[in-house]
């Protein structure tokens, strides 16, 4: 007689119903959350979980639509300086050449990683995951993915590239005739985007994703 397989999508659906503090390791047992609803944890407080309320579908468009922005912000000009009548207008790209030339060449790297390479990376990694999760499947490379998402989440910082530079904006508007262009408001609305991807709860896509590697051998 042969033996009886394990019951895969027992356990699975078991683990599914629980939820398990990042922090200080209590357990709960997941419910349904309403639109807008926070799971927290009964003992540190830490949220758990947070109603996404978002399909993959419009995810994926959010996530289009910044890959747009994105390369509209580094190639558009982010300001224009005047003096005299001579303007010289400058891209993301200039200033940070313009920092390494003038010996700042650790400021240069992190703003290019910051405001370059992380949220670039954060963008194509999130598409990627989602191309998958339209048809509730996981993308190849899944769950390495999701833990860099995790870890690239607090080096997106064009927010503080945004104020920043209308600060600067501001206190050189003394010195110098400053027009903002169109590479300033892109990155205002690639802040506004990644702002709403901070409030997206991705770990979901752990549930509502299968595993067809996992089906198969199973």
């Amino acid at each position: 007689m042969d033996a009886s397989p394990p019951d895969v999508a027992g356990q699975c659906a078991a683990a599914h119903a629980l939820l398990i503090c990042e922090h200080c390791d209590t357990v709960h047992r997941r419910r349904p959350l309403a639109r807008g609803e926070v799971a927290e944890c009964a003992r540190c407080g830490a949220v758990l979980e947070r109603c996404r309320g978002m399909r993959a579908d419009t995810m994926l468009a959010l996530v289009l639509t910044a890959l747009v922005v994105f390369v509209q912000a580094t190639l558009w000009p982010i300001v224009t300086l005047g003096l005299n009548g001579q303007h010289v207008a400058a891209t993301l790209w200039d200033v940070i050449h313009m920092m390494w030339l003038d010996h700042s060449q650790v400021v240069a790297v992190l703003a290019a990683a910051t405001l370059y390479v992380f949220p670039l990376a954060k963008i194509l990694t999130l598409g990627w995951l989602l191309i998958y999760a339209r048809s509730g499947r996981r993308a190849p490379g899944f769950r390495r993915l999701m833990v860099v998402l995790h870890h690239l989440g607090p080096w997106t910082m064009s927010e503080v590239f945004v104020l920043g530079a209308l600060v600067s904006i501001v206190k050189a508007h003394l010195y110098f005739d400053v027009l903002p262009d169109p590479g300033i408001y892109a990155y205002g609305a690639l802040m506004l985007l990644i702002t709403v991807f901070a409030g997206i709860d991705l770990t979901r896509l752990w549930d509502e994703t299968r595993d067809d590697d996992a089906e198969t051998t199973s």
